[in-house]
C-alpha cells in the first residue's frame, strides 16, 4: 500500500485487493481527534486545534511577510513573499493542508466536498481571513510607520483601471488554485512521493511567476487574506479594496476547480488521460505562458525579472499538467517529442492536435495581453543584429530547451525516476539560459506558440505580422534537431527496459 495526504482529512490508500481500491478515511478514537495521518514515520493524530492554529500561524506569516516587504521597497519583495509560502507549505502541509488563502480553500472544496465539508472550509476561511486582519494590525501597531516614506495601499496602480486588476487576480489566482489542486489536491502525480516533494516549490513559484507579471497592475495579491490585510495596513489612506479583490479571487477559484476536473476527470493517476482532457490541459497551460510573456514584455527593460518570472510560471504549469499532456505548451517541444518517437506520442494526428490547440492558446494569449494592457511590440532581431542571427540563436536554444525535455521528462525506467522531482525546473531553466542569453538578439523566444501570439497582438495594434513565421520554422528545426540527438545519444530500448542509470 501506499500512503497519501488528502486535503482536510488524512487518508489512507488501501490494495485493491483489501478495499476494493477505494479510498477510505481512518479516523482515530482519540476524543478530540478529527483526523489521523498515515504516514512514514508512524502514525500521529491531527487535533482540530492543530490543524486551525497552523492555518492561522500559516496565513498571519504569510501576510505578516507581504506586507513588511512591500513596505521595505525591497526590488526582491516577490522573491521573499513566494519563499515564504513555499517553506510554510513544507512545514504544515502534513498538518492542516497549509491552504492559507480562502480561494484555495474555497477550490479544494468544490473539489472534495466529502472529504472537506462546508463547514470546514468555512472554519478554514475565517480563520485565515482573521490572521490576515491580524497580521495588518500587528504591523500598524508594532511598527508605527517607520517606513514613513512609503504609502501601501491595496488597489489598482495609478495608470490602471480596477477592471485591469480584475482580470489579474482572476487569472493569477486561478492559477495559484489550480496548482495547488494538482500539485497537492489530486491522487495524480501531485500526491506521488515525488509530487509531495514538488509540491511546496511550485506552489511557491506561482507567486514568483505571477507577482513579477501582473503585480505591477493590481499588487498581486491573490489571496482574500492577503488583500484584507494589506488593506488594513493602508487603510489611513484607503479601505475597501479588499471586498472587489474577494469577488475576482474567488471566481478564479471556482474556474480553476472547474477546469482541474475537466482535465482529471476521473482524479486518478492510475488511468490514462484522455485526448481530450490532454488537449485542454495545453491549452490551459500555453494560453496562462503566452499571457504571461506578454506582460512582463509590456513593463520594457526595467523589467529585470521577466524572464525569471516566464520561467516559473512554466515550472509550475509543467508540474500542474505534465502528467496530463505531457506540459509541452510549445509546438517545437511537440514535434521533437513526436519525431523522438518510442511511443512518446500515439499518433500524428495527436502530435498535430495538440500543436492546433498550442496555436490557438497562443493567439488567445497574445491578443488577452494587448487588449488587457493596450501595449503590444513586434518580433525581430535587436539592435546591430539580423534576421540571420535571430534564425541562428533561435535553432540552437530551442534545440537545448527540446533536448532537455526529451532527456528529462520523457525517458521510462530507471532513467526516469532519476529526474521524476526535477524534471521541470531543469526545463524552466532553459528559458532563463535562452531569455538572458540571446534575449538582446531575438527576444529568446523558443516556442512558437509565443511567437505566434506577439506577432498576432502587434498586428491588432496595426503592426507587421510575419515575423512569427521565420522563428516558428527555425524553432521547429531545433526541434528536430533534438529529436535527432536525442536518439544518437539515448537507448530507447535500454532505457524502457531500465537497464542505464
Amino acid at each position: 500500500s501506499g500512503h497519501r495526504v488528502g486535503w482536510g482529512e488524512r487518508h489512507h490508500w488501501c490494495p485493491k485487493d483489501s478495499a476494493g481500491g477505494k479510498l477510505v478515511t481512518r479516523l482515530s478514537g482519540h476524543p478530540r481527534a478529527r483526523f489521523r495521518i498515515d504516514s512514514n514515520m508512524s502514525p500521529a493524530e491531527v487535533l482540530d486545534r492543530e490543524r486551525y492554529a497552523a492555518e492561522f500561524l500559516g496565513t498571519f506569516l504569510l501576510v505578516f511577510t507581504v506586507g513588511c516587504s512591500v513596505l521595505s521597497g525591497s526590488p526582491a519583495a516577490v522573491i521573499a513573499i513566494g519563499s515564504v509560502l513555499m517553506v510554510l507549505v513544507f512545514s504544515l502541509l502534513r498538518v492542516s493542508g497549509a491552504m492559507f488563502n480562502p480561494a484555495v480553500t474555497l477550490g479544494v472544496f468544490l473539489m472534495k466536498p466529502q472529504e472537506f465539508p462546508l463547514l470546514e472550509a468555512v472554519k478554514y476561511s475565517v480563520i485565515q481571513l482573521a490572521a490576515g486582519a491580524v497580521a495588518g494590525v500587528s504591523i500598524v501597531g508594532w511598527f508605527g510607520n517607520p517606513w514613513s516614506d512609503t504609502t501601501v495601499v491595496l488597489g489598482p496602480c495609478p495608470s490602471c483601471s480596477w477592471v485591469q486588476a480584475a482580470i489579474v487576480e482572476f487569472l493569477y489566482t486561478f492559477l495559484l488554485v489550480f496548482v495547488v489542486l494538482n500539485t497537492a489536491g489530486t491522487k495524480g502525480y501531485g500526491n506521488s512521493k515525488e509530487g509531495s516533494q514538488a509540491a511546496g516549490l511550485a506552489i511557491g513559484f506561482v507567486v514568483i511567476g505571477a507577482g513579477l507579471a501582473g503585480g505591477w497592475i493590481s499588487g498581486g495579491a491573490f489571496n482574500p487574506a492577503v488583500a484584507l490585510g494589506v488593506d488594513v495596513i493602508g487603510f489611513r489612506h484607503s479601505f475597501g479594496w479588499s471586498l472587489l479583490y474577494w469577488v475576482f479571487q474567488l471566481a478564479g477559484a471556482c474556474v480553476a476547480a472547474t477546469l482541474t476536473m475537466v482535465v482529471r476527470p476521473e482524479d486518478s493517476r492510475d488511468s490514462k488521460a484522455s485526448l481530450g482532457a490532454k488537449i485542454a490541459a495545453e491549452l490551459i497551460g500555453t494560453f496562462v505562458l503566452v499571457f504571461t510573456v506578454g506582460l512582463n514584455v509590456v513593463q520594457g527593460s526595467g523589467n529585470a525579472g521577466g524572464v525569471v518570472s516566464i520561467a516559473a510560471i512554466l515550472i509550475v504549469l509543467i508540474y500542474a499538467l505534465g502528467d496530463v499532456s505531457g506540459g509541452h505548451f510549445n509546438p517545437a517541444v511537440t514535434a521533437a517529442v513526436y519525431t523522438a518517437g518510442g511511443g512518446r506520442m500515439e499518433s500524428v494526428g495527436e502530435a498535430l492536435q495538440y500543436i492546433a490547440a498550442q496555436s490557438i492558446a497562443g493567439l488567445g494569449g497574445g491578443l488577452s495581453y494587448a487588449v488587457l494592457t493596450g501595449v503590444s511590440f513586434g518580433l525581430g532581431p535587436g539592435r546591430t543584429f539580423t534576421w540571420t542571427s535571430v534564425f541562428i540563436v533561435e535553432i540552437v536554444f530551442t534545440f537545448i530547451l527540446a533536448f532537455v525535455v526529451l532527456t528529462t521528462a520523457t525517458l521510462q525506467g530507471i532513467a526516469a525516476r532519476a529526474h521524476s522531482d526535477i524534471f521541470a525546473f531543469a526545463i524552466g531553466f532553459t528559458v532563463i539560459v535562452g531569455g538572458y542569453a540571446i534575449g538582446a538578439v531575438s527576444g529568446g523566444v523558443l516556442n512558437p506558440a509565443v511567437a505566434l501570439g506577439i506577432d498576432s497582438a502587434h498586428a491588432v495594434h496595426g503592426g507587421a505580422f510575419g515575423g512569427s513565421g521565420v522563428y516558428a520554422l527555425a524553432e521547429v528545426i531545433g526541434g528536430a534537431i533534438a529529436a535527432f540527438v536525442f536518439y544518437s545519444t539515448h537507448s530507447s530500448q535500454e532505457y524502457q527496459k531500465g537497464l542505464l542509470t
